[in-house]
């Protein structure tokens, strides 16, 4: 697997994640070869995000109509290391890397169940409020909650 400049050392990195979210990968989401759209991981991404952030306790919060901030994805990537097939099942773990102070780099790693990593990725969430647009720091409380290692898994 390449070197991206988000992971140092690859296996401590690995070592890092506890929770992930488990996906069987659709007919739908592949090519004519079979081989996994390159735009499906993104997807991949957002559904174990969100699962993630319910798990850490802050979805509630963002998707109330009451509350007056919410997350947006500033940025995104994936890198792939291995091609994905038809039927296959996956597990996409989630980690918060880096905390800010209204944003949090989140780290992604998709692998197969026999533990071969196929594709990693990293993207940047940002809490900013409905009323100006402008980034909101996160309480304390947020910030543990990010820093906690969760062995819940969907």
């Amino acid at each position: 697997m390449k070197k991206n400049d988000y992971i140092d050392n690859i296996v401590e990195w690995e070592e890092e994640f506890s929770f992930y979210y488990p996906v069987k990968v659709r007919f739908s989401e592949t090519d004519m070869f079979g081989h996994l759209n390159n735009t499906i991981p993104f997807i991949y991404f957002e559904e174990a995000r969100i699962e993630y952030l319910k798990s850490l306790g802050l979805m509630d919060d963002w998707v109330s109509k009451k509350n007056e901030t919410f997350i947006v994805v500033a940025d995104l990537q994936c890198d792939f290391a291995k091609q994905v097939f038809f039927d296959e099942r996956l597990h996409i773990y989630v980690k918060a890397d880096s905390i800010g102070n209204s944003s949090v780099d989140i780290h992604y790693m998709g692998k197969r169940e026999n533990g071969e990593i196929c594709f990693t990725g990293r993207g940047t969430v940002v809490q900013i409020s409905k009323l100006t647009g402008k980034g909101v720091p996160w309480t304390d409380e947020m910030k543990q909650a990010f820093q906690k290692k969760i062995n819940v898994n969907v």
